[in-house]
């Protein structure tokens, strides 16, 4: 399994990023083909206090070839585009091998 790993700086205005966010983003990836699961993750801040990260979107794919399908594909392009007008100087993205290794108690 592959994720697109989306982080978020803070961005000036939460609310208005929100808005954009939950109300067209999401929505707008929700329709790429391949997507198996979303997860959000809102940053309470570091073990050293705060963080200038916001957001982490995590979209996760089959593998590599299906998350690039994905993001070429007209749902992807709508997406991206949203995404550059709205978050363009506030996100950081990179796609990441999922390894699930169990913890030892």
């Amino acid at each position: 399994m592959v994720k697109l790993v989306a982080l978020y700086k803070k961005p000036a205005n939460q609310k208005e990023f929100d808005d954009n966010y939950f109300n067209t983003q999401l929505p707008l990836a929700n329709k790429m083909p391949g997507l198996r699961r979303v997860e959000l993750w809102r940053v309470a801040g570091t073990p050293m206090g705060d963080s200038e990260y916001y957001l982490m979107a995590e979209l996760f794919f089959d593998n590599l070839d299906a998350a690039k399908a994905a993001m070429a594909s007209p749902e992807g392009r709508a997406a991206g585009k949203n995404l550059m007008g709205f978050a363009k100087e506030l996100v950081y993205m990179m796609y990441a091998e999922v390894q699930e290794v169990p913890a030892t108690v």
